[in-house]
């Protein structure tokens, strides 16, 4: 069972509820993890860019993925992993930006990270909604 507050779980438990709770693969390329392959903690919203280490900012990612991300914004690194031929999971990123924009409006702060947030769930949106009639 999950704590109850999970700001206060250490790295490694983080990583195994962001794993439990979004499969055992990349979210990004959509590689499963194994001893070659193994999961890492990715933070949605960088931590560079006021992003806390709260399990709703994480997600599991392979090395490669994380490392390539760098402090790329989320809706430019899933249409960079589609560029290269990839499937990231989107549904689970788009989650992860409303719980975690949920996390932030309960506990408050995190202005930086708010702004990043909203932001990208704007994005999101409009590249789910399709492309705009030309015009």
């Amino acid at each position: 069972m999950p704590p109850t507050d999970a700001r206060q779980t250490d790295r490694s438990e983080r990583l195994r509820l962001a794993v439990a709770r979004d499969g055992a693969r990349c979210v990004w390329c959509g590689r499963p993890f194994s001893g070659l392959v193994p999961a890492t903690r990715e933070h949605l919203v960088p931590r560079a860019k006021g992003g806390p280490s709260w399990l709703e900012n994480e997600v599991p990612a392979c090395r490669r993925c994380n490392g390539q991300r760098g402090h790329r914004g989320v809706v430019e690194w899933l249409e960079e992993c589609e560029r290269r031929g990839w499937q990231p999971d989107e549904d689970v990123v788009g989650r992860s930006l409303d719980a975690l924009a949920g996390a932030i409006a309960e506990r408050g702060g995190q202005r930086r990270a708010r702004e990043y947030v909203a932001a990208q769930q704007r994005r999101l949106r409009r590249r789910q909604a399709g492309p705009r009639a030309a015009g």
